[in-house]
């Protein structure tokens, strides 16, 4: 069974006012990592995670969770 890793980045952005470069510049990635992230084409380390949760105030599992990719399954 595989899984892909989606996220709120770009709901949670739109609450904070944040646009893809304050987010990168607060998390300490670059903005293209972060418009990777938001289109689940990349999948952040646990320290990554860990930041975007933080500066959302949220717990990680609010911010990311795993859902069964049923294209590759």
């Amino acid at each position: 069974m595989a899984f892909i890793l989606k996220n709120r980045l770009k709901e949670l952005r739109a609450r904070e006012g944040l646009n893809q470069t304050e987010l990168a510049k607060l998390a300490g990635i670059s903005r293209q990592t972060v418009s990777l992230i938001e289109r689940n084409e990349y999948t952040p380390s646990v320290v990554i995670a860990l930041k975007i949760a933080e500066i959302f105030r949220e717990p990680v599992e609010e911010v990311f969770r795993l859902e069964e990719d049923k294209e590759n399954g």
